[in-house]
């Protein structure tokens, strides 16, 4: 398994299991708010605008470094994505992006993508229910129950092409353990989030899109 300087190679299983317990996979997201609390100063924002009400605090974790741009774009032509690419740390096993208009990439799980020869690049995002819109929400078809990202389907991510191979769901209190999921495997890519459910419950599934680059 390729290891960045600095990062532990049992890592990436304990990020993941933390992670599908913190709104970046849809849990505790409870939607945009009415309109009388869109100007309320500091409102976490969807991808138009419009206020998100938080069934829990979506904070950066001190020391995740955490930043919504800067890292280049991702890129889904076939679903109309092309969002700021952000970029953070896990900071003891917690991944914590800090917004809703941008992918964030995990820059000690896996590899970087200018680094994307030598391992998988992970890629996550928020997903939003009640209407709101976050970067995921263009991935997921939640009234079929899967992926709107067929696979052949083109992949940017900071410059670096990738073509789509599938898709999978993942019961969220099983996808740390998920060896079909978290094997390290040069030239690999993993977008993820959460698939939300028709009738606005909380999502109890992670969606996991792979792609090896073209």
């Amino acid at each position: 398994m390729h290891v960045r300087s600095g990062r532990r190679p049992s890592s990436l299983p304990l990020v993941l299991a933390a992670v599908s317990a913190v709104t970046m996979l849809g849990l505790g997201v409870g939607g945009v708010v009415t309109a009388t609390n869109s100007k309320a100063p500091g409102t976490a924002r969807d991808m138009h605008g419009d206020p998100v009400r938080l069934e829990a605090p979506v904070a950066s974790a001190p020391g995740a470094r955490a930043t919504s741009s800067g890292s280049g774009r991702l890129s889904v032509p076939s679903v109309h994505l092309d969002v700021p690419l952000g970029a953070l740390d896990a900071v003891r096993g917690r991944i914590t992006p800090p917004g809703f208009r941008s992918a964030y990439l995990v820059r000690d799980v896996g590899v970087t993508p200018e680094h994307a020869a030598s391992g998988t690049v992970v890629v996550v995002m928020h997903s939003l229910r009640g209407g709101g819109t976050a970067p995921g929400n263009f991935l997921t078809d939640v009234d079929r129950g899967r992926s709107r990202v067929a696979t052949g389907a083109a992949v940017t991510v900071a410059g670096v092409a990738y073509t789509v191979t599938g898709s999978t769901l993942v019961d969220k209190d099983r996808i740390a353990d998920d060896a079909d999921v978290w094997g390290d495997v040069p030239d690999r890519l993993l977008l993820i989030t959460c698939l939300e459910h028709p009738d606005g419950s909380p999502s109890t599934q992670n969606l996991v899109i792979t792609a090896t680059r073209a």
